[in-house]
């Protein structure tokens, strides 16, 4: 899966130790990473030009009629491919975001990741994890949320290029979270892909219902990926999760969640230290699998 990776970090022309010096602040959506994760983890970076690719921010117009920052990928010949929406990480919409949809354009796809906390902040430019945590997440509604991955497909299937009736989601972390719930809120979704996303949790006026609490209801087969010494997600939660899955819909039904025995929290994320190189090709290989055996 890294055979076209190449330490160009994006369309721009950024080099490897350019891109590394750019600071969130005033950086292009996907240009630059979060404060808050820097330095990074050189060695391990995954790059993906963007060379056949038309790849860039973009605006997408929400419901409520604001404009909402985004990062989109996909072929630069073509039309008609499958959609997938990528849901960040804590951190926001930064560079190794960006470069998962290039992954996915590199792939065939329409890939595209919305800034889902522009409302509260730009969480890229908080240095510090736990501030991000409550000065940002902790004010994002689930409800918000939904609706703008919602505003995001209907950007994509204006653009003319992404069939949107092939529909897929993906998500990391906080994103894995969100894929869980979309899977349970959308009828248009035909696929996801949650990367360790938290399945448990309390119930607050911003996140009323967790994954666990929203199994029985799900619209699309989920692919969970978790990583069995994930710290902050217990391996009996994930089995609870497993329970719920097989009680309920028969897209739940239909859906599974493959754990990787003695592997951390974001072992996808290739620019911390919690990369795990095995694990992640693994990871993709299936979740590309995944999309292409449920339509997307």
């Amino acid at each position: 899966m890294d055979g076209d990776r190449v330490i160009s970090l994006n369309e721009g022309g950024l080099s490897r130790r350019n891109a590394l010096k750019a600071t969130a602040t005033g950086a292009a959506l996907g240009g630059a990473f979060a404060l808050s994760v820097q330095p990074v983890q050189a060695q391990t970076m995954i790059t993906t030009p963007a060379d056949g690719l038309t790849a860039g921010a973009v605006k997408v117009k929400t419901k409520d009629g604001k404009e909402m920052d985004a990062y989109r990928a996909m072929p630069a010949s073509g039309q008609a491919f499958g959609t997938i929406l990528v849901v960040q990480e804590i951190f926001g919409v930064h560079a190794h975001i960006a470069d998962l949809c290039r992954r996915f354009a590199k792939a065939g796809y329409y890939a595209i990741a919305p800034e889902l906390y522009f409302r509260q902040g730009d969480p890229k430019a908080i240095t510090d994890t736990q501030a991000l945590l409550r000065e940002i997440v902790a004010k994002v509604p689930d409800e918000q949320v939904m609706g703008d991955l919602d505003a995001t497909v209907a950007f994509a299937k204006g653009e003319g290029k992404a069939d949107t009736a092939k529909l897929g989601i993906t998500g990391f972390c906080w994103g894995g979270r969100i894929v869980w719930l979309y899977a349970a809120y959308s009828s248009g979704l035909k696929a996801g892909v949650a990367w360790y996303g938290r399945v448990v949790g309390d119930s607050t006026p911003m996140t009323p219902k967790h994954p666990v609490d929203i199994a029985k209801d799900l619209k699309a087969p989920v692919l969970g990926l978790y990583g069995g010494a994930d710290t902050g997600i217990p391996n009996d939660t994930v089995d609870r999760m497993r329970a719920a899955l097989k009680a309920g819909s028969p897209a739940a039904q239909k859906s599974q969640i493959d754990t990787y025995p003695d592997t951390p929290h974001a072992f996808n994320a290739d620019y911390r230290p919690s990369y795990r190189k095995e694990q992640a090709e693994d990871a993709w290989k299936k979740a590309l699998a995944w999309f292409k055996a449920n339509g997307v």
